[in-house]
C-alpha cells in the first residue's frame, strides 16, 4: 500500500484516502491509491449501487452543461472538479460551443496534476488549485481571472461537492460569495448526496468511509438545499432526484434505487 505510483505528485500522502480519488475509483478511473480502493470497497459493501450514483451524477452534469449552452452561456467554473474522466465539462461544452471556456477548481494535488496533463494544449480550459472553503481564493485566482469574464454569464458548477461542507463551515455563505460575483443570467448547478443507504446501518457505513478522509460527507434533503439557492430562481423541475432532472429520455422503471440517493437542482441568477 505504501508503493508510490510514478504519476503520484510528490508530497501527496498516499496513506490517507481522498474523496476525489475514491470517486475516480467508483467511476472506473485509474488515478487512485490502494488506500482509496480499500475505503471505496467498504462503502460498496454497504451500498453496492454507489457507482450508479456516480454515473447518474455525471449524466446530470452533462445535461446541465448543455442546458447552459442552450441559454447562451459559454463560461464554466467547475469547483471540486476531481480527477478528469470521460465526458468532462470542457468536452461537453466545447462540443456544443467550440469557444466555450472552462476553469476547473480542485484542492487535491492528484486531481490538479492530472487535469493539467489532460488540458495541455487546450487554450480555453484550465485548472486552478484552490478550495471551495475559501471562495475568494477561487474568484481571485490568476487562472480564473485569465479565462473568465465575470461581466458575462457563467455556469457555476457545484457537482457532488457541497455535501463535503458541514453546516459549521457555513456553506450558504460560501455559495453567496460565489453568487455575488456572477453576472445576471448566470446559473448554478448543484448535485448533492441525500439519504445514503437503504438502511440506517448502510448509511452509517458509507458515512464512516468518508470520515476516514479529510472531508466527511453530509447528506441533506431537498428542503435543506433550498437555502443554498438564495438569490437564484430554481428552474424546473426543481430540486429532484438525479434521474428526474431534465432527462434526455423518461427514466425507466427499473432504475437502480441507489441513484435516488442523489439530488440535482439548477438556479438562475436574475
Amino acid at each position: 500500500m505504501s508503493d508510490r505510483p510514478s504519476w503520484a505528485p510528490q508530497g501527496v500522502d498516499i496513506t490517507v484516502p481522498s474523496v476525489s480519488r475514491i470517486y475516480d475509483y467508483f467511476l472506473g478511473g485509474s488515478h487512485n491509491f490502494e488506500v482509496d480502493r480499500q475505503a471505496a470497497r467498504v462503502a460498496l459493501a454497504a451500498l453496492p449501487g454507489i457507482p450508479k450514483i456516480g454515473q447518474a451524477n455525471r449524466a446530470v452534469m452533462r445535461r446541465a452543461v448543455r442546458f447552459a449552452v442552450e441559454r447562451g452561456i459559454t463560461q464554466f467554473l467547475d469547483i471540486g472538479s476531481g480527477i478528469p474522466t470521460f465526458g468532462n465539462v470542457h468536452e461537453v461544452a466545447q462540443a456544443e460551443s467550440p469557444g466555450a471556456r472552462v476553469v476547473y477548481v480542485d484542492n487535491d494535488p492528484v486531481a490538479v496534476a492530472h487535469s493539467k496533463a489532460v488540458l495541455q494544449g487546450n487554450d480555453n480550459a484550465t485548472i486552478a488549485a484552490a478550495d471551495l472553503r475559501d471562495p475568494r481564493s477561487i474568484l481571485e485566482h490568476p487562472e480564473t481571472r485569465r479565462l473568465l469574464d465575470f461581466d458575462r454569464p457563467i455556469a457555476l458548477m457545484l457537482v457532488a461537492v457541497v455535501h463535503f461542507l458541514p453546516d459549521d463551515e457555513h456553506p450558504a455563505e460560501i455559495i453567496a460569495t460565489l453568487r455575488d460575483a456572477l453576472a445576471p443570467g448566470s446559473i448554478m448547478v448543484m448535485t448533492h448526496a441525500t439519504v445514503l443507504g437503504p438502511t440506517p446501518q448502510a448509511e452509517r457505513q458509507v458515512a464512516e468511509t468518508y470520515k476516514r478522509t479529510s472531508t466527511p460527507l453530509l447528506a441533506r434533503t431537498a428542503e435543506e438545499l433550498e437555502p443554498f439557492f438564495a438569490g437564484f430562481e430554481i428552474v424546473e423541475p426543481g430540486i429532484v432526484a438525479l434521474p428526474y432532472w431534465r432527462p434526455d429520455t423518461p427514466p425507466e422503471g427499473d432504475e437502480d434505487p441507489a441513484v435516488f440517493n442523489g439530488l440535482a437542482g439548477v438556479g438562475l441568477k436574475a
